[in-house]
């Protein structure tokens, strides 16, 4: 089956990179494409694409903006959002107007493919550059002072390592195989946290994460 993809993009040659990357696979297909935030939300409820690439800076109507707009219009469309920056602002506010995935342009080559097929499957993708991020600052939250930690919520040691990997987008078996143990053990730590956190999906897992340490007010 053929995936329709959408590009949001100001800048011409980079979506002209996309084009020619994506077009080398027979299973995806470039239906459309636009630099303007303002036309993405109509376009794509002409195309109907399956996925759309948003760029989170462009006239018109920003990436965050057009991806909630796009969310309402077309609820089954996955956003991929695309930035050269890795703030923690900039991922949680992506990831609160509906985007399923974080890559950043830098990375936009295996990396904006390796998204796509995961979300695809349902799952929350975050590119290396900002995976990295997001476990630092899960590592800083667990390492805060008491008094600036949630006293009512209380992750073990194991439940941290399998909060990065659900964060980082990895499925429960390579969670597993990272930390040599069963992939069924992996599950439970996932509800537990979740159960813990009082979150309902990995985007809420990696929002509580960003908004926790201290550069997410930066």
């Amino acid at each position: 089956m053929t995936t329709r993809i959408f590009l949001a993009d100001d800048h011409i040659m980079f979506r002209e990179a996309l084009c020619n990357l994506l077009r080398t696979h027979a299973t995806m297909d470039v239906v459309g494409q636009t630099g303007d935030g303002s036309q993405v939300a109509p376009m794509c409820g002409t195309l109907v694409p399956d996925i759309v690439c948003m760029d989170i800076h462009m006239p018109g109507l920003n990436g965050i903006e057009a991806t909630r707009q796009l969310r309402q219009q077309c609820p089954h469309t996955k956003v991929i959002a695309l930035s050269a920056y890795t703030e923690a602002r900039h991922v949680m506010e992506m990831l609160n107007a509906g985007a399923a995935a974080f890559v950043t342009k830098a990375e936009a080559s295996d990396e904006l493919l390796h998204a796509i097929r995961v979300v695809q499957t349902g799952r929350t993708y975050l590119c290396p550059d900002v995976a990295g991020a997001v476990a630092g600052a899960f590592a800083g939250a667990a390492s805060a002072p008491p008094e600036a930690r949630n006293p009512t919520v209380v992750l073990s040691t194991r439940e941290q390592q399998v909060a990065e990997g659900v964060a980082q987008g990895k499925t429960s078996c390579q969670i597993a195989n990272e930390l040599f143990i069963a992939p069924s053990t992996v599950d439970v730590h996932r509800r537990n946290i979740m159960r813990k956190l009082k979150l309902r999906n990995v985007a809420d897992l990696t929002r509580y994460v960003l908004a926790q340490a201290p550069q997410a007010q930066s």
